[in-house]
C-alpha cells in the first residue's frame, strides 16, 4: 500500500521542488507526496528556534502529530557573511510579513549597497527533519532517535548585484554560483536539484526513506 509523505509547507514552490526531487529518486512509487494544503492543515507552527535544525524539528514533530502522516519538514535560508549571517533563520520573514519574495530580495540588495563582489559571499543552508510513527521500531532504523531524523545541506555562493533569472523562488534570482556563472534562478529544476542545499539534505535521508518505504 502506498504511503503518504507530507511535505510540511504551504509554499507551493517548495512542494514542487521536493516532489520533483523525490520523484527523480524513485520515491513517487512508494509515497504519495502531499503538502499541507492538500490535507487541509492550517496549523501554524511558530518557528521559535534559533537554528535551522531546531525549527525543522519543531515543524516535523508538530505536523506529524497533526496529520498522522510521515512528515518531511525543512527549515532553510540564506546566510550572508557581510550581514553577520542575516537573514538566516528569518529568511522567509525578512523585512516583515508584508513583503513577498521580490520585496525581500530588494531589501537584501538595499542592505548590501556598497558591498564589493569579493565580500558578498553567502550560502544557502537547509536542515530537513523526518518524523512519524513509521520511523519507530522495532527494528530500529540507524540514525533515527525518538521517531525523528535530521539531515543538513549547504550550497556556497555569493549575492549578485541585481536579480537574474526567472526560475526557482525566494532568493534564487540573486544567489550567484561562480562555478556555473549563473544564479540559481537561471538553472533548470534538475540542474538545481543536483547541487542545491535541499537536494543535498534530502540525499542524506535516502537510506531512511528507503527503509520506511519497504516497511
Amino acid at each position: 500500500m502506498i504511503k503518504k509523505l507530507l511535505v510540511a509547507t504551504h509554499n507551493s514552490g517548495k512542494v514542487r521542488e521536493f516532489s520533483r526531487m523525490l520523484s527523480a529518486m524513485g520515491f513517487d512509487v512508494a509515497f504519495e507526496i502531499v503538502g499541507l494544503d492538500d490535507l487541509g492543515i492550517d496549523l501554524d507552527v511558530e518557528e521559535a528556534g534559533t537554528t535551522f535544525e531546531e525549527n525543522s524539528v519543531l515543524k516535523a514533530r508538530a505536523y506529524a502529530a497533526a496529520s498522522g502522516v510521515l512528515t518531511l519538514a525543512d527549515d532553510s535560508g540564506l546566510v550572508v557573511d557581510a550581514l553577520d549571517g542575516a537573514p538566516g533563520v528569518n529568511s522567509a520573514r525578512y523585512g516583515g510579513a508584508k513583503l513577498n519574495d521580490e520585496g525581500r530580495v530588494q531589501l537584501l540588495l538595499d542592505n548590501m549597497k556598497g558591498v564589493p563582489g569579493w565580500d558578498r559571499t553567502a550560502r544557502f543552508v537547509a536542515v530537513l527533519a523526518l518524523a512519524g510513527a513509521e520511523l519507530q521500531g522495532p527494528p530500529e532504523i540507524p540514525g533515527v532517535q525518538g521517531g525523528l531524523v535530521t539531515s543538513e545541506g549547504v550550497l556556497e555562493g555569493a549575492i549578485a548585484h541585481q536579480p537574474i533569472g526567472a526560475n526557482g523562488f525566494g532568493y534564487d534570482p540573486v544567489f550567484w554560483l561562480a562555478s556555473r556563472t549563473k544564479t540559481t534562478a537561471q538553472l533548470t529544476g534538475p540542474e538545481k536539484d543536483a547541487i542545491s542545499h535541499r537536494g543535498a539534505a534530502l540525499r542524506g535521508l535516502l537510506e531512511t526513506l528507503e527503509t520506511v518505504s519497504k516497511r
